[in-house]
């Protein structure tokens, strides 16, 4: 047994014995179309095989017109868990020249004002303990500017520290934004040096920005505990369902736990037929896990 084992490096045992979390799934995937018909929609999801969910923004308000609690209990009635939310990091501003978001059928979407951490930080944190919620998200926030990163800096501490008095774990999501030049700076990499916060790492938004998820994994082993997985095609221009694109998931899923992986959330951004699109994504998960 002894030689045997000698000849299975450390890393070997760690991907064999490592379990992967159940599917889970980013409820902005659905977003224009979850608010017709919110319990209608869960059950669709729950029957696709998604079992841990991540809340996103809701024009009905709330958590998809409902309380936290009463979120939380609905979604444990139907066999799943409300592990994450999001939340913006600052009011929202539409990008100049920026087209307003449509529904599957080119309908503008009217987007409520949202509460956001810059103004609303310990209102959010407390809405998120109240539910029970394992995890809040930042879901972005203004990087254009080095004093926008240093504000930045501080409201992700401030809010991480509220987080933790409350019983909360809080990370951030990136886009590949993050990973440009910001006057002579990187900002996902002042984020992991000045905070003190784990990431959320959206695995196609990092490939688009020319990073390696399994080197991050490796650089900074045990930092990203939650995924978004979506696929990109060839010009990393078009979101498609997972497995569908050009990103090799195998040797991101084979190191989820060199990334302290917990749970993870499939997500496609204003897919023109979201349940057919969480679907497609499934079978290939099957496959990975």
């Amino acid at each position: 047994m002894g030689s045997i084992g000698g000849l299975l490096a450390p890393s070997a045992f760690a991907t064999s014995f490592f379990k992967l979390p159940a599917p889970g799934l980013q409820l902005f995937t659905f977003f224009g179309k979850i608010d017709n018909d919110v319990k209608g929609t869960m059950e669709q999801i729950k029957a696709a095989g998604y079992v841990n969910i991540e809340s996103a923004f809701s024009r009905l308000g709330g958590l998809y017109g409902m309380k936290p609690k009463e979120w939380a209990t609905m979604l444990t009635d139907m066999g799943m868990k409300w592990r994450s939310h999001h939340v913006i990091g600052a009011p929202f501003k539409m990008p100049a020249g920026a087209k307003p978001p449509t529904d599957a059928n080119g309908n503008p979407i009217k987007i409520p004002t949202m509460q956001n951490l810059k103004d609303n930080r310990q209102e959010l944190v407390d809405m998120a303990a109240e539910g029970g919620v394992e995890y809040l998200v930042c879901a972005n926030i203004p990087i254009s500017t080095v004093d926008e990163i240093k504000e930045a800096v501080g409201i992700l501490n401030s809010t991480n520290e509220l987080a933790k008095k409350a019983g909360l774990k809080f990370v951030y999501h990136n886009h590949d934004a993050e990973f440009k030049t910001v006057d002579g700076v990187i900002p996902y990499d002042v984020f992991l040096k000045d905070t003190g916060i784990k990431m959320e790492l959206d695995l196609a938004w990092a490939v688009k920005g020319g990073k390696d998820p399994v080197a991050m994994f490796n650089q900074n082993p045990g930092r990203y505990p939650l995924w978004h997985v979506k696929d990109l095609d060839a010009t990393h221009t078009n979101i498609m369902p997972v497995g569908k694109g050009t990103i090799n998931f195998k040797p991101i899923f084979d190191a989820a736990s060199k990334s302290g992986l917990e749970y993870y959330f499939v997500e496609h951004d204003m897919p023109k037929d979201a349940l057919a699109s969480i679907k497609e994504s499934m079978e290939t998960l099957k496959k990975l896990m």
